[in-house]
């Protein structure tokens, strides 16, 4: 995938023999939050294995993935996920698409471990006791079998983030959209979500301002202002952004005062 400039921004181009099924699909996609544009004709057509969303804080990250998962809808356009627009997947294809939010505590609803892990079995009809065993033997092959009847009051906010991410792989969503996921988290947790990540089988998209963490992405999208500013390879657009940022931070400085 090369980076194309235009006008100052740029999107990212496929090879023409490289025809890969589109996951999620953002249209023409408008989003206005009060009086403040989030989005004004957003397009993007997401289809590979790993990308990577980066940009300031305020750039349309989360809002993109709030749209994503249908928690908000465009107020002009189409946002799709394999064609279902996304606003109606919780209700109609429950765990099409997994949401780790930055902040735990915005998406944990159950007292103890193991309920919260099953609450994604039980949005697709699984009995309530069948899901709670299902949990314990996933936390039992991951080494957890003491957590499963912790109470997540009890467990640090980086746990607690590391559970919103055992739930979603439980789950088995098509596809992931992790918001964050390392900013609470300690070396060892940011080296075991790295690799956890790695090996999913799912389609992941990751908002982080950890660059590092998108080394060997397929695709990294850096979002300006609701924008696209670039696209294309990870080494290529992370290094573009480090350097925005630091003529950014030069420029400020070499200001009068």
């Amino acid at each position: 995938m090369g980076v194309v400039i235009v006008a100052g921004f740029s999107r990212g181009t496929c090879p023409d023999s490289y025809e890969a099924p589109v996951l999620l699909s953002i249209s023409n996609a408008g989003l206005t939050r009060g009086t403040t544009p989030v989005f004004d004709g957003l397009t993007l057509q997401l289809h590979e294995p790993r990308i990577g969303l980066i940009g300031d804080n305020g750039a349309g990250k989360s809002s993109l993935f709030r749209m994503a998962c249908g928690l908000e809808a465009p107020h002009t356009g189409a946002v799709t996920v394999q064609g279902l627009p996304a606003f109606r997947i919780n209700a109609q294809r429950p765990n099409l698409v997994g949401m780790m939010f930055q902040n735990p505590d915005d998406q944990i609803v159950f007292p103890t471990v193991q309920e919260e892990l099953a609450l994604g079995l039980t949005a697709t009809g699984m009995p309530r006791r069948d899901a709670i065993a299902q949990a314990r033997v996933f936390l039992a092959s991951r080494g957890l079998d003491a957590w499963a009847e912790r109470a997540i009051s009890s467990l640090s906010q980086g746990q607690r983030q590391h559970v919103c991410w055992l739930a979603i792989l439980l789950s088995q969503p098509a596809l992931i959209l992790m918001d964050e996921p390392f900013a609470s988290l300690d070396l060892p947790g940011q080296a075991l979500l790295h690799d956890d990540m790695a090996r999913a089988p799912q389609h992941i998209i990751v908002s982080t301002h950890v660059l590092e963490h998108l080394r060997g992405f397929d695709r990294v999208i850096w979002l300006d202002q609701g924008r696209v500013r670039a696209d294309g390879p990870a080494d290529a657009v992370c290094a573009a952004y480090r350097a925005d940022v630091a003529a950014r931070i030069a420029n400020r400085t070499a200001a009068p005062r």
